[in-house]
């Protein structure tokens, strides 16, 4: 991670000239940026795994696939945090937004079977606050770790004039491998077979826009002293605020044990929208609401917020993060190997022959 547009200031003043100008007076800190950089090398020390050839502060990432793999096949994602970037400056609260960085990008591409690798970030703000950037990049370093995979570079822009002081903007990278003949892609799944739902920690980093719109409607805004509440037993901000849970090392378990024929994960769009990403063209599924618990969040969104269910199934997870595919007699040890991880899962619904005339998901 390094400084964007560090390495030129302009030719120089001459000397004692009274107007003579630096990158500093231009609003760029040459000395935070590079402040930031030795906070950060510890951090990405502790992700290091296999294949990692190069540490932080070169101008590329080297990395080496794991040779146990006989026919590789890298895949990746890339994602943001959204506007929950709007409560974390409110809140003054930085340090899990990077988990939710990571959990985006590598729970995605967990869903085609893929190991994580490697994660890479770009961190951009009008003015560096060394002490803020440093919390994001620890989370984002906490999400590597519970992911497996390793923090080999990124970029920090300190863009003067781009952004207003205080905040500034995420977007993540992950590459995984997964064996060619390994890829999940669906294909397999059919009627009979039983959708498993993995919990959520609450919204992830999905349907903020409307989160706040409800808090605002009720507290008169999003700023902290606003949220101090209780709410489910802790503070209403860390209900709120709570990062994307991570499903990495226990689906990777499950590969190991059951044949999995399909994975969503459930982002924006909620289950009525990212299951069918991975169901065949000849079938649907039917899901029962009772199946799971959703967190208290939702309902608390729900009623202030007066959002009927169907926008409910369509903006957020509603407790339900991850959903799996499994043939029916298969289906008890899925659960019983996610749950001996440390999973929360429940079995929710089934698949069925596709009715043309209706939805794909039904939430019954």
């Amino acid at each position: 991670m390094k400084p964007t547009d560090n390495t030129r200031s302009g030719a120089p003043a001459p000397a004692g000239a009274a107007d003579s100008l630096s990158y500093r007076s231009a609003g760029v800190d040459i000395d935070a940026g590079d402040a930031l950089v030795e906070r950060i090398k510890p951090l990405a020390r502790r992700t290091l795994r296999e294949g990692v050839l190069g540490g932080i502060g070169g101008f590329g990432a080297l990395f080496e696939v794991p040779k146990r793999y006989r026919e590789p096949v890298l895949v990746s994602g890339t994602d943001g945090v959204g506007t929950k970037l709007r409560l974390a400056f409110a809140l003054n609260k930085h340090d899990t937004v990077g988990i939710d960085l990571v959990a985006m990008s590598v729970n995605d591409i967990l869903v085609q079977g893929a190991e994580p690798l490697f994660f890479l970030d770009y961190f951009a703000c009008g003015r560096l606050d060394v002490d803020t950037a440093a919390a994001v990049v620890g989370g984002i370093a906490a999400g590597c770790e519970g992911s497996g995979c390793a923090l080999i570079g990124g970029e920090t822009a300190e863009m003067p004039g781009m952004y207003p002081d205080g905040e500034y903007d995420l977007a993540g990278f992950a590459v995984g491998v997964v064996e060619k003949s390994a890829i999940i892609d669906g294909r397999s799944i059919a009627p009979g077979d039983v959708v498993l739902g993995l919990a959520s920690s609450g919204a992830h980093s999905n349907g903020y826009s409307l989160i706040r719109k409800v808090i605002e409607r009720v507290h008169g805004s999003i700023d902290a002293p606003a949220m101090r509440e209780d709410f489910d037993g802790r503070p209403f901000a860390d209900a709120v605020m709570a990062p994307t849970r991570l499903y990495v090392k226990p689906v990777l378990s499950l590969f190991k044990q059951v044949d999995v024929k399909g994975l969503a994960h459930i982002t924006g769009g909620g289950l009525v929208e990212n299951l069918p990403r991975v169901l065949p063209d000849t079938v649907g599924a039917q899901l029962e609401r009772d199946a799971w618990q959703r967190p208290a969040l939702f309902d608390w969104l729900q009623r202030h917020g007066r959002i009927d269910d169907a926008e409910m199934h369509r903006v957020f997870n509603c407790g339900i993060g991850m959903t799996i595919v499994v043939g029916a007699e298969q289906a008890d040890a899925a659960l019983a190997s996610l749950r001996a991880s440390g999973e929360t899962a429940w079995r929710i619904g089934r698949i069925v022959a596709r009715d043309a005339s209706g939805p794909i998901v039904q939430i019954r």
